[in-house]
């Protein structure tokens, strides 16, 4: 199975960044075997599915509104990120869990809206340094999983990516050991069999985010149980970006 490699840009690069960026990362452009998510800000969406066509790079947008399309200024729909160019979704960032207090029933509803749309979904996970310290993380999983795939079938799980990033790791230079991650990994996977099925636990896709760089990258996306990485700041220069999926291919 092809690696899958995840850039997200977060709260970074204009329209005019974005296009330099694409042009540059395309000029570099060969058929990696490995899958490659862009998630852009939504002012790029539209531009990166013009700039991509063709190209065996899919697009995902950062964030989905819990609700339909109603009287709800500010948010965006599944709808309009799909008719945008999207076809991923990021859902439970840990940015958003703590600056904007999503809780677990807002991501499992921003879940279903998003499946629901056409959307496939990248769902983050992970502890804290406190869960950590207290040795509270695979609880935090279970119950971060639990409570994010409540309700769904087990075929909608085909749908669905499982990012491991420990909070604490997020843009601190600092990263897990390899076992610890193989560990988390596993009980992310009988979770999954737990909840739905033997088949379901080996099929379910699982990346590692936090803290990525070029000399990293390998290491953690060659981890077993691991299906690839998903890549914060470092991917916001294409030249680094490009060395980090050379690493994992």
């Amino acid at each position: 199975m092809a690696k899958i490699v995840i850039a997200n840009f977060k709260m970074n690069k204009t329209e005019s960044e974005t296009k330099d960026y694409l042009i540059s990362f395309l000029s570099k452009f060969e058929d990696y075997k490995a899958e490659l998510i862009l998630a852009l800000p939504y002012t790029s969406l539209s531009l990166a599915k013009f700039m991509l066509e063709g190209r065996a790079v899919a697009i995902s947008a950062q964030n989905i509104s819990e609700d339909d399309e109603k009287g709800a200024t500010g948010e965006i729909s599944g709808r309009m990120l799909a008719g945008s160019g999207a076809s991923y979704v990021i859902v439970g960032h840990s940015e958003r869990r703590t600056k904007f207090k999503e809780n677990n029933k807002v991501i499992n509803q921003k879940i279903k809206n998003g499946l629901k749309n056409g959307l496939s979904i990248i769902l983050c996970v992970g502890e804290s340094l406190a869960d950590r310290n207290t040795m509270k993380t695979l609880a935090t999983l279970k119950v971060q999983i639990e409570e994010a795939l409540k309700g769904l079938y087990e075929n909608e799980l085909e749908n669905i990516i499982i990012a491991y990033e420990p909070v604490w790791a997020i843009g601190s230079g600092k990263t897990p050991s390899p076992k610890d991650v193989e560990l988390a990994v596993k009980s992310i996977r009988k979770v999954i069999e737990e909840d739905f099925s033997p088949k379901a636990s080996e099929q379910i896709r699982v990346v590692y985010g936090g803290s990525i760089n070029p000399k990293n990258a390998q290491k953690f996306a060659s981890i077993s149980g691991i299906n690839g990485i998903l890549v914060g700041s470092a991917s916001l220069d294409p030249n680094i970006f490009m060395q980090i999926i050379n690493a994992c291919v």
